[in-house]
């Protein structure tokens, strides 16, 4: 009886042992393929970033050099192509951007000149929706809304 539990326990230890090394170690598709300067180019810098659920995360960038914004949104998984988007909209300028279609890692890139204007921006990955308005606006409160569909 003693040594049929020194074996159980060990098999357990030994099962315990293996799940957590797996759950520790992501698999190489787990990774994004991408980055955001990837996508918007090596000028633009991370401002700011919106989680789209578990599915990924929207980044907005800037470029101090042409005052321009861009949004890419980019998925933790890639794999089979799945509804995505980036948008991105100055409200004094009424200037927008979008992409908007079935891809298997990012949408994107969108620009606007942001230089000196607040902005709106946002994307989405299947059913998962994220906005983000007044953003980047100095003192001024951003407000962010996440919902699905």
């Amino acid at each position: 009886m003693r040594y049929a539990r020194s074996i159980l326990s060990a098999a357990a230890l030994a099962a315990l042992t293996v799940g957590s090394t797996a759950a520790l170690t992501a698999p190489a598709s787990a990774a994004p393929n991408t980055t955001p300067q990837k996508v918007c180019g090596s000028g633009y810098k991370t401002v700011n970033s919106a989680a789209v659920g578990s599915l990924g995360t929207i980044y907005l960038t800037y470029n101090a050099s042409n005052g321009e914004n861009c949004v890419a949104t980019i998925r933790n998984n890639p794999g089979t192509a799945a509804d995505m988007s980036a948008w991105i909209y100055v409200s004094d300028t009424e200037e927008y951007d979008e992409d908007y279609g079935q891809y298997t890692s990012y949408a994107g890139p969108t620009y606007v000149y942001g230089k000196g204007h607040c902005v709106d921006w946002g994307g989405h990955i299947k059913n998962v929706y994220v906005q983000v308005t007044g953003s980047n606006c100095g003192s001024l409160k951003e407000n962010r809304v996440t919902f699905t569909r």
